[in-house]
């Protein structure tokens, strides 16, 4: 029986799922796609300010992957992250920017004391009830909420087939996962006005990279031992069949939710 034709293996609860990075943080910052000077401006757009001079925390920062392009552009950025490793695998490639232990439902900040939010792909492990007030205790009046997530953009066929076997295989409907996200997922309650905007943009990766990175995420990390494996091998034939010299194209939709706090 093959891989994708085995019975789906349902994804671990939300608690184990959000520590199972720590013992992959190595892997998650070789091989997850960063994102495109275009973010940054839409940001620097919708929230009315400029990043440069900008005091912004990173909250679920990760590994840093977010939080060295927004030092990029100028701002002064403290993280914040719950998990271990992926803190220490944050000191060991961005060792002179400041990262603090916490999380977006109990942030360790001062009142008013950030012009920017940022969570880049780690809104969704928190509660809107309880992120939803400590952002506005934390921002600033008129600083802003910036969310957002790198989608696969399931418009591009062999990324809607590989999705489709993912969903087989995991017993998840990938693409209306996708339609699910977005302002009401930020905040169910409506207590804040969030705007959205769509960014489209691409990498050319070595098939080991784009499996590692498909590998990194926690649905798989959370698998009983040798199944992701399986499945990724029988993925790799896949992939190879379809691009014989061994690169494929990812195409993301980065989708961008913001509000600015009154």
């Amino acid at each position: 029986m093959t891989a994708s034709s085995a019975p789906h293996h349902p994804p671990a609860s939300p608690a184990v799922r959000a520590h199972s990075f720590n013992a992959a943080a190595a892997q998650y910052a070789a091989n997850r796609p960063t994102y495109p000077p275009a973010l940054f401006d839409a940001i620097e757009e919708l929230s009315g300010r400029a990043l440069a001079g900008a005091r912004v925390a990173d909250i679920g920062a990760g590994t840093g992957i977010s939080t060295a392009l927004l030092h990029g552009r100028g701002a002064e950025v403290v993280a914040v992250e719950p998990g271990e490793g992926m803190a220490a695998e944050f000191r060991r490639t961005l060792p002179g920017i400041p990262i603090i232990r916490g999380n977006g439902n109990s942030l360790p900040l001062a009142d008013a004391c950030a012009d920017l939010l940022a969570y880049a792909q780690s809104w969704h492990w928190t509660d809107p009830a309880e992120s939803v007030p400590e952002a506005v205790r934390v921002l600033r009046p008129g600083g802003a909420l910036a969310l957002w997530w790198n989608t696969d953009a399931l418009d591009v066929p062999w990324i809607a087939e590989e999705a489709d076997r993912i969903g087989r295989f995991l017993g998840i409907d990938l693409a209306a996962e996708k339609a699910r996200a977005g302002t009401r997922a930020a905040d169910p309650g409506g207590r804040l006005d969030f705007v959205s905007r769509e960014v489209r943009w691409s990498r050319r990766v070595s098939i080991d990279t784009h499996l590692a990175n498909v590998g990194s995420h926690s649905v798989f990390l959370t698998l009983a031992e040798g199944a992701a494996a399986a499945f990724l091998a029988e993925e790799r034939r896949h992939l190879l069949r379809a691009f014989p010299d061994g690169f494929v194209e990812e195409v993301y939709d980065v989708d961008l939710a913001l509000a600015v706090k009154a």
